[in-house]
């Protein structure tokens, strides 16, 4: 059975954010990062959990960390609860899968997406003027399509409860320098097609992901999650059509059925039926197992 962990509470230990997935605990010369179950849409956190969720977000993100190691370091150092500070040890159980001991990184306050097919709100824009985030794309692109080359395409870090906004290479040059720009700009791009590459293979078509990145000592590392279901929308290549919405292994599944009721995109969120939240819950395992395997017994 899976041990569902909608909110942590370790009393001996620092709490100091609790996200819309993550809890985060100061261990002192460390980050504590813990993947809850909580499920958020659109930027509002929903009252039910699914269950395993921050497992399989743990779980993928460590495979895509060590893939990425050859193009830039991350903030882990160390998934195995058993090399976790003595002071973890009460919580074993729940951390258990879904923790990470982490550096303690200056996050870049922009998020860095990265898209190959058109969807979402890239969609939408390209329908109001052909273009996303200032990038002019191709005439008569359809709803899906897979563009000529993947587009950097960043975005504003708003506080939680709050939507991010879509921002051109100009304005995040503002935000972070020219030079910081540029390179997180040519590492969300090798990140990308280094991704979608080996997940191509494995039958899952990357639409689009967003990538976080930090400052340690002034160099730059991947932190968070990479290439999630979270992150991400994966689509399953078998089924691909461009010309309308894709079946997916991400919440999309989720946004569509929120979609249908009357509801705000406000707090509080809708609870779910059962239902959604079992056929969610396994599209998420679906997405780790093939691309890494089941390895919780999910």
């Amino acid at each position: 059975m899976t041990r569902v962990v909608r909110e942590t509470h370790f009393s001996t230990l620092k709490l100091i954010q609790r996200g819309k997935v993550r809890d985060m605990y100061d261990l002192g010369d460390a980050y504590l990062m813990v993947a809850t179950d909580r499920m958020s849409a659109f930027d509002v956190v929903l009252p039910d959990p699914i269950p395993g969720k921050g497992v399989v977000l743990t779980q993928i993100s460590l495979f895509w960390f060590d893939i990425m190691a050859p193009l830039i370091g991350s903030h882990v150092i160390s998934a195995d609860v058993s090399h976790f500070p003595e002071s973890c040890r009460p919580y074993a159980a729940d951390l258990e899968g879904r923790s990470i001991l982490v550096q303690k990184a200056v996050p870049l306050p922009v998020e860095c997406v990265v898209r190959g097919f058109i969807t979402g709100s890239g969609w939408k824009s390209y329908r109001r003027d052909g273009s996303v985030c200032g990038i002019l794309l191709p005439e008569n692109l359809v709803e899906s399509d897979r563009l000529p080359v993947p587009i950097f395409t960043p975005s504003t870090k708003e506080e939680m409860g709050k939507h991010d906004i879509n921002i051109d290479f100009d304005e995040m040059v503002k935000r972070i320098g020219a030079s910081l720009a540029e390179q997180v700009r040519e590492l969300s791009m090798a990140i990308y097609n280094k991704g979608a590459q080996i997940a191509d293979e494995k039958g899952i078509l990357i639409a689009d992901t967003k990538f976080e990145f930090g400052l340690v000592d002034g160099k730059l590392i991947l932190i968070d999650e990479v290439l999630t279901p979270d992150s991400s929308r994966f689509w399953p290549k078998d089924t691909y059509a461009p010309g309308g919405s894709q079946k997916s292994f991400d919440k999309q599944y989720l946004r569509d059925y929120l979609l249908s009721l009357d509801w705000g995109k406000n707090p509080p969120g809708p609870r779910l039926p059962q239902a959604v939240i079992d056929n969610t819950r396994a599209k998420y395992v679906e997405a780790m197992t093939l691309l890494c395997g089941d390895r919780h017994g999910l």
